[in-house]
């Protein structure tokens, strides 16, 4: 998290987001490197520029899509290792458990690092069923568990 970086990366990419949201750039799905760049418009841009807003997930739904078409095409696997994590993240800010299995899975040819995030993000699923910190932003009743979660300093996106 760093304040600058996101009204830099938000400024700037700003326009190509909106236009990818609404559907505007779909055929940069027919790339690898199309796909990947509209991976980072639907996942990673708002998740920067909108952050601790609902707009952050606004998106969560084209980029998991885009990123199982994109594995099942084996754009991951022709893409380099620091940047392949990009086809792997919509799946690992899933709050379906099905989609943190397949990261983790995913995530065991990266670094331990990445394989370490993936199993946090999943073993919170498993327990949670969802992402706990979203609730305030999503606007959710957290449950006393969750709550208990939160204030002993879990993860807080």
């Amino acid at each position: 998290k760093d304040a600058a970086f996101d009204r830099d990366f938000s400024q700037r990419f700003a326009a190509l987001h909106e236009q990818a949201a609404a559907g505007q750039l779909d055929d940069w799905k027919d790339s690898r490197e199309g796909a990947l760049a509209l991976l980072i418009l639907f996942d990673q841009y708002p998740r920067n520029a909108f952050r601790n807003t609902p707009r952050a997930f606004a998106t969560d739904d084209q980029a998991l899509a885009l990123a199982k078409d994109s594995i099942a095409r084996g754009y991951d696997v022709e893409t380099d290792e620091d940047m392949r994590l990009f086809f792997y993240l919509p799946l690992e800010h899933s709050e379906d458990l099905a989609d943190q299995e397949r990261s983790v899975e995913l995530a065991t040819a990266l670094s331990d690092k990445v394989l370490d995030y993936a199993m946090e993000h999943r073993d919170i699923i498993r327990r949670f069923g969802r992402f706990p910190h979203r609730n305030p932003i999503l606007g959710r009743e957290s449950t006393p568990e969750e709550l208990a979660y939160i204030e002993a300093g879990g993860f807080a996106g």
